[in-house]
């Protein structure tokens, strides 16, 4: 069970985004990466195509998972814990406050 997914708001531990919040665009597990929104933007060339202009855009560059960490419900960062409910199902839970991650 992954412990960063889509959709989850995180706080950016190191860096030059360094305490910035934002929303898990996408994840990759093989590489430990993720996309974050609004964090680590990257300057890009971009070629005319039919649909696009040309230009300098703002995207998003991937970030280590290890630089990560889940949003607990005050905003801060928590580390992710993993538990069994009675029905067999694995959730997981904020080792801060105790609760639940949404997910």
């Amino acid at each position: 069970m992954q412990k960063i997914r889509k959709g989850d708001s995180v706080v950016v531990l190191t860096g030059k985004d360094k305490g910035r919040t934002g929303e898990v665009i996408q994840v990759m597990p093989k590489e430990n990466r993720a996309l974050v929104r609004g964090i680590n933007l990257v300057k890009r060339h971009q070629r005319q195509t039919q649909t696009e202009q040309a230009g300098i855009i703002n995207k998003e560059a991937s970030v280590h998972i290890s630089n990560l960490a889940i949003a607990d419900s005050d905003g801060k960062p928590t580390r992710v814990g993993i538990k069994v409910n009675e029905d067999g199902t694995k959730v997981r839970i904020a080792k801060r406050s105790g609760d639940l991650i949404n997910g």
